[in-house]
């Protein structure tokens, strides 16, 4: 039986400076997390000028979390006090596991557009110290169904039998980017009481099943449950980020960048910090 999603929340998202003075919208945060459980985070970036973001998010740490930054266009460099280092460029998704404990920086590059998208997503009581361990998710290797009118980029999860370039090991998110032609439909079917999201990079669409109302670009749109989310673009079209999962339904305690399930495990890591025992051999 079809039973549809209706929208619960409109959110726009605040403009905030973060890093060493990175200007971007932080969508969801701190204050979200019951709503948009286990997505504890979504920054948006989306600038054409270089002073906006070159002087990037250098060394910090992150601990119980795993971080998943998708870039539509532009050029990060990062690297980690495990000694990995590499690039996201056009298309790219780097899915990193934080665990444990991991020190890293991100350094975005001087380019044409810097469009794209940060997510933290938490990880279970059971496995806030896992190792850490990068997935790294070039734009050859995910899955492009193309559909009535509608094209689907499948980065994580599942659609419709085809797996999509990744999938998580400790919380199994859906993470699709979908871009549908103007006054098209596009439907998705999905888990009955998975957390459901979707934040628009472009264009605008309705999400209501009476089509009324329209919503913009640079939204997130938090839905209710059901087994089928859907979509009519506006007409501009319209580019959007799904983003699903089960809740994980655990207390948080969340100080900056780093997020555990109690204060003393928050309070342990600063003191590691602190002492230089942060990082596990």
């Amino acid at each position: 039986m079809e039973d549809l999603r209706r929208v619960l929340k409109i959110i726009t998202g605040k403009p905030t400076v973060d890093g060493a003075g990175v200007h971007l919208v932080r969508v969801i945060g701190y204050h979200d997390t019951k709503d948009f459980d286990p997505f504890l985070m979504l920054d948006a970036f989306d600038s054409t000028y270089p002073d906006d973001y070159t002087k990037g998010f250098p060394w910090h740490p992150h601990r119980g979390i795993e971080t998943i930054t998708y870039l539509v266009q532009g050029h990060i460099e990062h690297g980690d006090s495990l000694g990995n280092h590499g690039n996201i460029t056009d298309g790219d998704c780097q899915w990193m596991t934080a665990g444990s404990g991991i020190i890293h920086q991100e350094m975005p590059q001087s380019s044409d557009r810097m469009l794209g998208v940060q997510l933290w997503l938490n990880l279970p009581a059971k496995d806030k110290m896992t190792a850490p361990k990068y997935g790294d998710i070039r734009k050859e290797d995910i899955p492009v169904i193309r559909e009535n009118g509608s094209t689907i980029r499948i980065i994580a999860g599942d659609y419709k039998g085809t797996k999509g370039a990744f999938e998580g090991n400790y919380v199994k998110a859906t993470y699709l980017d979908v871009e549908i032609v103007p006054g098209n439909e596009w439907s998705c079917p999905c888990d009955q009481d998975a957390t459901l999201f979707v934040y628009i990079l472009s264009g605008e669409g309705s999400f209501d099943p009476s089509g009324i109302e329209i919503i913009s670009e640079k939204h997130a749109v938090l839905l209710d449950g059901g087994n089928l989310f859907r979509v009519k673009a506006g007409p501009q079209g319209i580019r959007l980020i799904l983003l699903s999962a089960q809740p994980l339904r655990e207390p948080i305690a969340w100080g900056g960048p780093i997020v555990m399930n109690t204060k003393e495990e928050l309070d342990l890591a600063f003191r590691e910090l602190d002492a230089d025992s942060f990082i596990k051999k």
